[in-house]
């Protein structure tokens, strides 16, 4: 039971990370207006390596194969849930241009019918 809460957890603060460093640059648009292209890619790597430090470990915490409560396809759906809900919040919260509609919400019932079924022994 710990080893998934911790391991979900990690999934959380690893997309937060992977989040920012594929949208920053998006909703903080006013502040990187002055970096170029290769300037942006630069920083986003940097951020991305966060996720992977958090992303890895959680990988292996959560894995069955190392001890851990999931299967690999439980991990992936728990992966893409959380990345969804972490940028939902990304983008309720730093973008402003966009808003959450409907058909989002039916989307993501359909993900939470897909952790049913993968969890579905």
């Amino acid at each position: 039971m710990l080893r998934g809460i911790a391991a979900v957890g990690l999934l959380v603060v690893s997309n937060a990370f992977m989040t920012l460093a594929w949208y920053g640059h998006i909703a903080f648009k006013s502040r990187l207006e002055r970096f170029g292209m290769a300037a942006i890619v630069v920083l986003s790597w940097g951020i991305a390596l966060f996720e992977y430090c958090f992303q890895v470990p959680a990988n292996r915490i959560g894995s069955a194969q190392f001890g851990g409560p999931f299967s690999i396809w439980e991990l992936k759906v728990i992966q893409e849930v959380v990345s969804l809900s972490v940028f939902t919040l990304f983008a309720l919260v730093f973008m402003k241009t966009d808003s959450l509609r409907w058909n989002h919400m039916a989307g993501f019932a359909c993900l939470v019918l897909a952790v049913y079924f993968i969890f579905r022994k």
